[in-house]
């Protein structure tokens, strides 16, 4: 099976976001994140994180860009448990038995938008609008004779 795990091509989203993601986690949409939450309230780091953040499955930290992976079935399963604790412990779950069949269907959900060739990189712009949040996932492509690691969207300078 298919699904996204986190990637970074440069150290951005440890600037951009209040806590990424590490990389090669396991990771979901996460919009669940940002139910609660007036889009006009929010910091600049948590508005970077619901515009375009990927959820990491292990961290529960962000990510800008998640590749197409395979995942095993104990791996998969090790996700749904860990969003379902998740669940219970950070977004008012009442147990693991209510909160179960939600971390599945949003693994699901992952899956599902992972309908490419391994290592195609996504990447996710969300909105909020009068019907709830809006996501809409695209491919990233990389310059034909570049790798993953060969690729720097920007460098980080120091202020000091």
């Amino acid at each position: 099976m298919k699904f996204p795990r986190t990637i970074q091509l440069d150290g951005s989203d440890s600037q951009v976001y209040e806590r990424s993601a590490l990389p090669g986690e396991w990771a979901v949409p996460g919009s669940f994140a940002f139910l609660e939450m007036d889009p006009g309230e929010m910091t600049s780091k948590q508005r970077q994180a619901f515009g375009h953040g990927f959820l990491g499955t292990e961290s529960f930290g962000w990510s800008t860009l998640v590749e197409v992976a395979e995942i095993d079935a104990a791996e998969y399963d090790a996700v749904v448990q860990r969003l379902a604790h998740h669940f219970v412990d950070h977004c008012g779950a009442p147990n693991l038995d209510a909160a179960s069949p939600l971390a599945n269907e949003e693994a699901t959900f992952a899956a599902s938008i992972c309908d490419h060739q391994l290592h195609t990189l996504l990447a996710l712009e969300r909105e909020s609008n009068e019907d709830g949040i809006a996501e809409r996932f695209k491919v990233v492509q990389l310059p034909s004779a570049a790798g993953h690691e060969d690729v720097k969207l920007w460098t980080l300078v120091d202020d000091e």
